[in-house]
């Protein structure tokens, strides 16, 4: 089962308590589901929990009941539900607020959405009707797809208003308001009532910021790792120059003895190497006098 579906059934187990959100959810269902029309209404859904909810939802909405109830299409996996009298069009179209001649998918009657938890209970349908979330393993992506231009307009403004910050793309004829933001994605499955989808979202980026600190932590070190190698092959590169010239007899006692060790331990780190000496000496000091023998070995 994909995340999207799971996200759903979490939704599904919303229960329809205040009238006025039944009526929004419902309402949101009708703007993102597949046809809204004065002669019709078709929803396709591959979700049984919400092919299971929408008649109850317009039960209670608009004591209407589907003229085709959600059976399976064998095969296909897909719900179908189809409401044509026109008596229950007409009951729908004047629980809406909108004028009987008007087309009802036109725009947003926002005076049905003033409240908050109305307003969540419209997106809520509309994302259970027309609306996916990617598995977060993989990317952030929440979507809600409409063929209703006006409808995706002014739900980019309602969201707008709430604080999100969607965007918008027309993709196939539909057209799709969505979010990438991980965090606006959480926030807005907890609003519609999916707090368990929300969380999964939050774990999975936890998970993955953990995992890139670690890859960094890992490059990092092996970067640390390559340049202490390099710096030690020229350290003792540059001790056998001085050997080949016959000059490390004549070093300084402090020097000789960093010669010695440098070439008894040729894979510690400098803070490693320096706490061989005895008594154990600075890093900086170490450096200081591999840095001499350098520059010696160039002279």
């Amino acid at each position: 089962m994909s995340f999207s579906s799971e996200a759903k059934i979490e939704l599904c187990r919303d229960e329809m308590q205040r009238p006025c959100c039944v009526r929004a959810e419902a309402y949101g269902v009708l703007l993102y589901c597949n046809t809204f029309s004065p002669r019709e209404v078709r929803i396709i859904t591959e979700n049984k929990e919400f092919a299971r909810r929408v008649p109850l939802l317009f039960q209670r909405a608009f004591s209407v009941s589907f003229d085709q109830l959600p059976e399976e299409d064998v095969g296909k996996g897909k719900y179908i539900l189809r409401l044509e009298g026109a008596d229950k069009l007409g009951a729908i179209i004047n629980a809406l607020g909108y004028d009987p001649q008007q087309n009802p998918v036109l725009h947003i009657n926002f005076g049905l959405l003033e409240e908050d938890c109305c307003r969540a209970a419209f997106l809520r349908g509309a994302f259970l009707a027309g609306g996916s979330v990617t598995d977060p393993s993989k990317r952030y992506h929440l979507e809600l797809a409409t063929s209703h231009v006006q409808a995706s307009r002014e739900l980019t403004a309602l969201l707008t208003d709430m604080g999100y910050v969607p965007r918008d793309v027309t993709r196939g004829g539909y057209q799709v308001t969505y979010f990438k933001n991980s965090t606006q994605i959480e926030e807005l499955l907890t609003r519609m009532g999916a707090p368990v989808a929300a969380m999964e979202i939050m774990n999975a980026k936890v998970e993955k910021d953990l995992r890139n600190d670690i890859n960094r932590r890992v490059n990092c070190d092996a970067a640390n790792v390559g340049k202490a190698v390099d710096a030690a092959q020229e350290q003792l590169e540059a001790i056998g120059r001085l050997q080949e010239m016959g000059r490390l007899q004549d070093l300084p006692e402090k020097l000789k003895e960093t010669v010695v060790l440098r070439e008894t331990f040729p894979e510690l780190s400098l803070s490693e190497l320096a706490e061989e000496f005895d008594p154990p000496i600075s890093k900086s000091c170490l450096n200081h006098r591999l840095r001499k023998l350098i520059e010696l070995s160039r002279e």
